[in-house]
């Protein structure tokens, strides 16, 4: 069995390697963005990615998913830092958080995400995707006013989006223009055909030739024609540079216990327990389907795995880690296929860290802008909104209306809102579906086809009243698996009612199910001859 899981990651090891390079490149400015917008250390974003990639990545059931931190966490830390008073003693509230979500796992709370329809999370990520292109431009542009903004779901994120690229139009930097276009050629036309066909170009991935561009175009540029270079420090990568690798170990902070008297610490916990288990549900699910081996990955499993990640980064002063879906989508655009990946991507933040940090800081924002651009436009392609255009209303409707609410709200409240439409599609279909009246003459077939809920109390009785005096009427429960106390007092109402129009009523396959009660009149039970006053 070992032997047989060492084949499987080797075999896509060319693969991985390459994508989790490409991811931490993503992963690392946006490691101390979210540190930064959350009021904490830089330290504690970079601490919550080397855990998320160290340690999660092998405990999790995923091997797409790629966990650190959240952006969508930031105004919930922020405010609980705030409201504490104390870094330290948030940090006691994410070991309490962890220990919840982990609790969460073993009792399966992970059944959730199966409740979310395809549509409203194939909106989720054509949401998300206009969102990384929006919030993308400005930074291909050179204007880099928060490189925190490429994940965030504020509540004005369309807004302050759409200002912003207005604004870049106005400061165009040259450098990061030519850095940002000629990265998405290249990446472009590392997805021809003919680039795939050749095993030199399969070898290297197009985002990790586009960083090197743009390295080596900034280095030449500063030499050469300095006008064209990206010379501003907010459109470079910033990582703090350590005197000695085990300054490391200085950077850590560590909990605060005397807050657990505080009440006020279990709230912050309960909080992050719930957002950050929903936005790791969501993104598990959404990784699910761009995987293309079509894996699922095992739900409980991935909370008690972010349980334990957010525990351990608690006590050694990290943010609160969830999986998150744009570095997921950026390993598997890169070509990652296992779990492999996800730990090159903490590996090489642990490294750099400790040895390249001066060096990598010579990367443009821009090359990283164009990848993200690339992989929110896989995920907010024409040929998606196409795809539920052609399957009808029932999934289109709440695929953009998903996308929208997400534009307009955050991740969470518009995949509250796309659930609701949703929702409205699958009670109208149930509402036609489920009960079905067909009539030959004076003979008339009253189909119960499948659960028949209260929801369907309406329809029954307007089949009932088209239902003429003088015939007879077969009552089919055979295909229902459960019938509502209302809906059978609706029926007994009419078998009441019925011989005073000269109506028979057969009543089939009701017992075991529900109890119609006895009513003077023409009523056969099951077919079976019984004459009036029968009972099922």
């Amino acid at each position: 069995m070992i032997h047989k899981h060492l084949k499987y990651y080797a075999d896509h090891l060319k693969g991985d390697v390459p994508a989790g390079i490409v991811v931490f490149l993503v992963a690392l400015p946006l490691c101390l963005g979210i540190a930064m917008a959350s009021g904490a250390p830089l330290f504690s974003g970079l601490i919550a990615g080397l855990i998320g990639g160290l340690v999660v990545a092998w405990l999790s059931g995923s091997q797409l998913s790629v966990s650190g931190p959240a952006a969508g966490l930031t105004v919930i830390v922020l405010n609980a830092i705030e409201q504490l008073g104390s870094f330290q003693g948030f940090l006691t509230a994410l070991v309490i958080a962890g220990f919840l979500q982990m609790v969460l796992g073993f009792l399966r709370a992970g059944i959730i995400a199966s409740f979310f329809p395809a549509s409203v999370i194939e909106g989720m990520l054509a949401a998300i995707g206009l969102i990384l292109i929006m919030k993308q431009l400005p930074h291909a542009a050179g204007y880099d006013a928060n490189y925190v903004g490429d994940e965030s779901y504020m509540a004005d994120t369309a807004l302050s989006s759409l200002h912003a690229m207005v604004d870049s139009l106005k400061a165009i930097s040259p450098g990061a223009l030519v850095i940002s276009s000629v990265g998405l050629l290249i990446m472009i036309l590392w997805e021809l055909s003919w680039f795939k066909k050749r095993k030199l170009f399969t070898l290297i991935p197009g985002p990790l030739v586009a960083v090197a561009w743009g390295v080596a175009y900034n280095l030449t540029a500063m030499k050469l024609a300095p006008e064209w270079a990206v010379i501003n420090p907010n459109h470079m990568v910033t990582l703090p540079v350590l005197d000695h690798p085990t300054a490391l170990f200085d950077q850590f902070v560590f909990p605060d216990w005397s807050f657990l008297a505080n009440s006020q610490i279990y709230t912050v916990a309960v909080t992050m327990t719930i957002i950050a288990s929903l936005e790791t549900l969501l993104s598990l699910e959404a990784v699910d389907k761009l995987d293309p081996l079509k894996r699922i990955a095992p739900t409980n499993r991935e909370l008690r795995a972010q349980g334990i990640g957010n525990m351990i980064s608690g006590m050694i002063g990290g943010l609160p880690i969830t999986a998150v879906i744009v570095r997921s989508s950026a390993n598997i655009n890169a070509g990652g296929r296992t779990r492999i990946a996800c730990f090159v991507h903490g590996l090489c933040l642990l490294i750099s860290l400790l040895f390249f940090a001066r060096y990598l800081n010579y990367i443009p924002l821009a090359c990283l802008a164009a990848i993200l651009l690339q992989t929110g436009y896989k995920l907010a392609k024409p040929k998606v909104f196409m795809h539920f255009y052609k399957k009808g209303w029932s999934q289109f409707l709440p695929f953009v209306i998903t996308v929208g609410a997400i534009l307009a709200t955050d991740l969470l409240e518009g995949m509250a809102i796309g659930m609701a439409v949703g929702l409205i599609f699958v009670i109208m279909a149930n509402y036609h579906a489920a009960i079905t009246l067909t009539q030959d003459g004076s003979h008339y077939v009253l189909s119960l086809n499948k659960d028949v809920s209260f929801l369907n109390k309406a329809l029954l009785r307007k089949f009932i009243l088209r239902i003429e005096a003088d015939s007879t009427v077969v009552i089919d429960a055979s295909k229902a698996g459960f019938i509502d106390p209302d809906i059978v007092e609706t029926i007994e109402d009419f078998l009441a009612t019925a011989p005073d129009d000269n109506i028979s009523v057969k009543l089939i396959d009701f017992h075991g199910k529900e109890k119609i009660k006895k009513h003077e009149g023409h009523v056969v039970l099951n077919g079976r001859g019984k004459k009036p006053h029968a009972a099922a």
